[in-house]
């Protein structure tokens, strides 16, 4: 209701209603920082867990059919600069990391609402020309932002499930993929203090897989931290 009896007087709908508003945004103002503060905790924390050195050579020893000893390197590069966190992303075989078959730009930002997003880029030119550039971050510095190519579709839309665990995955069939005659590609992400859970898989026109991992995700154990 639009108006409020203070004593036995009724006071106009008008008034109420511009005082209810006035009390609205003094509320917001208050509240809005502590929003802020929370997402900014959030995707630092998210970032942490991110960054570091992975491995799932304990994965692939108790199951060699179905999973392969993958290293994955992400660092954080570009810290100076705004619109979230930048990383760099490198997997590899264990047998040829000089050779890595995955680099990637990632922008992790908040999308409000508890949610963040991960942004996927392609690196301009030869990406094998940053091969272990992990070890070296700062040769990113020479690249800017505009220079990289987004992959459309293949943002990974993230929501901290609980204290201990950030998940999500990509959203319908936008991200383009021709590896073994796909059409798309699909990850699912489960992010905690100790690791990430990976699942990457590519499907053909008839929606049937055609590479990445059959029988679950890959599991990565974080076995250094890589700066922060």
């Amino acid at each position: 209701m639009l108006t409020e009896i203070v004593g036995r007087r009724l006071l106009p709908a008008a008034f109420v209603l511009s005082a209810l508003l006035a009390g609205c945004t003094a509320t917001e103002r208050r509240d809005a920082p502590a929003a802020l503060d929370v997402a900014g905790d959030d995707l630092a924390l998210l970032k942490s867990w991110m960054i570091g050195s992975f491995s799932s050579a304990e994965q692939s020893a108790a199951d060699p059919e179905n999973f392969f000893d993958i290293r994955l390197e992400i660092v954080p590069i570009w810290r100076g600069r705004d619109g979230g966190a930048w990383m760099y992303v490198e997997q590899a075989a264990a047998q040829s990391l000089d050779k890595p078959y995955r680099q990637r730009i990632y922008q992790v930002t908040a999308a409000g609402d508890g949610a963040f997003e991960s942004a996927v880029y392609e690196l301009p030119g030869d990406p094998l020309a940053y091969a272990g550039a992990w070890k070296t971050p700062e040769k990113f510095d020479a690249i800017n932002p505009e220079e990289l190519q987004q992959r459309a579709g293949c943002t990974v839309h993230l929501r901290k499930q609980d204290g201990a665990t950030f998940a999500g995955r990509t959203i319908g069939t936008g991200c383009t993929s021709t590896l073994r005659s796909a059409k798309y590609a699909t990850s699912e992400v489960s992010i905690t203090a100790e690791g990430m859970r990976t699942w990457d898989r590519g499907y053909n026109e008839a929606n049937e897989q055609v590479w990445g991992a059959k029988t679950g995700p890959y599991v990565f154990k974080k076995v250094a931290a890589n700066g922060g």
